[in-house]
């Protein structure tokens, strides 16, 4: 039997009495998994902090929806705080820092040593890295061990130092999979990273149930209350980091160009927060942007919105795009990393180009002044999300390519090729 909607394969195997999931993904090779394995796998899971950003925000949901039944997961660390820490430990998982110091120091030879003893200690049996800190000393030290590799590339070219990419990019050859977010990634890894098509999967980022879940129009209007909104705005927002590349600017530059019944609701926190302020101020449009600071909750944030914007100059594949899509919340958005492969122009959202503040203010007025339009977009946009972005769909995956990487699971030995 075969699912006419997503690229799934069930399949009964002629020598062992059980169901075999195949999933065909991108550039990605064939991954199958048991749905009964005798026993639990265990993964060890690399990040680099606590703190909030795509990147740990997608490590973070992904380890909270893995089955954890089939799947036991050991958290190493470099960074010891940070807000996404109480989720971590909520999860009852064992978390282990590691303290490194610059990649090169003797302090991270230690702690790569440590990590080996570490993966012994523990029964690893598959080391999966998020970001490219984690690449970097991971994969080195995991296949020092002769330990099995998933690394992951969720951006396009932003790293902290230019001297990391060649590093990250040394660490995908030591990997037997490489993780990427969107077919454009999918693609970078192979044109420009050289990496082996064979050996990238992509795994796009996802939207729990619960994110399709709405507040009632009490609770609402109470919230926007609470931000300072009248209750008869039409409400533009934002959910994203407070950074230039998130490129916030031009979006207050929209604003100062409609009319007073449009307020806008910017949600994070950042480095460019002062600066935002101070040209709210100067564009006189302070009285309608309401900042509301970091909000870790797990209400779909994107529902308080008539309109959602991402704007960004960059990105790899944008969690903030799929939840306002899952909200329900029309999207208006730069063709940026990931994002052309969820928004089709005026059949899933609206797209506007970098930095064009008139198109991008002529886009939120149209929407604002057609409700119609609002609400075609909003259901072709919730219908997408369902179908690719789910929760089920993608953590299936996920969990079939650890089940066939993993030594001692049944899995293929050209598979690690």
């Amino acid at each position: 039997m075969t699912c006419r909607y997503l690229p799934i394969e069930w399949r009964v195997l002629p020598r062992r009495a059980h169901l075999e999931l195949r999933v065909m993904s991108g550039a990605a090779s064939l991954v199958s998994a048991s749905l009964a394995p005798t026993r639990a796998i265990r993964v060890g899971y690399c990040i680099d902090s606590f703190d909030v950003g795509g990147t740990e925000l997608n490590a973070l949901r992904t380890l909270e929806a893995l089955d954890r039944q089939r799947f036991q997961v050991t958290v190493f660390h470099f960074h010891e705080s940070g807000p996404l820490r109480p989720r971590y430990e909520s999860l009852g998982v064992e978390l282990l820092h590691l303290p490194i110091g610059a990649l090169y120091a003797p302090r991270t030879v230690v702690q790569g040593m440590r990590f080996l003893r570490l993966l012994r200690r523990n029964r690893i049996q598959l080391v999966h890295t998020h970001d490219v800190y984690t690449n970097i000393f991971a994969a080195f030290w995991a296949r020092l061990g002769g330990y099995r590799i998933i690394a992951s590339r969720r951006w396009l070219d932003d790293v902290p130092r230019p001297g990391l990419a060649v590093l990250n990019r040394w660490s995908y050859r030591l990997a037997h999979r490489v993780l990427a977010n969107s077919a454009l990634t999918t693609r970078f890894l192979v044109d420009n990273e050289r990496v082996p098509a064979t050996r990238v999967v992509e795994l796009p980022n996802f939207v729990e149930e619960r994110a399709f879940r709405a507040v009632s129009a009490e609770v609402r209007s109470a919230r926007l209350r609470s931000w300072g909104v009248p209750p008869d705005a039409f409400v533009i927002g934002a959910v994203a980091r407070l950074a230039p590349v998130k490129n916030h600017a031009v979006l207050l530059r929209a604003l100062a160009r409609l009319g007073e019944e449009t307020h806008l609701v910017l949600i994070g926190e950042g480095s460019a927060r002062a600066a935002l302020e101070e040209l709210a101020r100067k564009l006189h449009v302070d009285a309608r942007v309401h900042f509301t600071g970091e909000l870790l909750e797990p209400t779909n944030l994107h529902q308080f919105f008539d309109v959602s914007v991402l704007c960004s100059r960059s990105e790899g594949f944008p969690n903030s795009v799929i939840e306002a899509l899952a909200a329900g919340c029309p999207v208006v958005a730069t063709p940026v990393g990931g994002v052309p492969e969820v928004i089709v122009h005026r059949r899933t959202g609206l797209m506007v180009a970098v930095d064009d503040v008139d198109t991008l203010a002529a886009s939120l007025e149209e929407l604002r002044v057609d409700a119609g339009l609002r609400g075609r977009l909003s259901e072709a946009g919730l219908a997408c999300v369902r179908i690719k972005y789910h929760q089920s769909v993608v953590i299936a995956r996920l969990e079939a390519l650890y089940q066939d990487l993993a030594p001692g699971t049944d899995n293929k030995d050209a598979l690690l090729t």
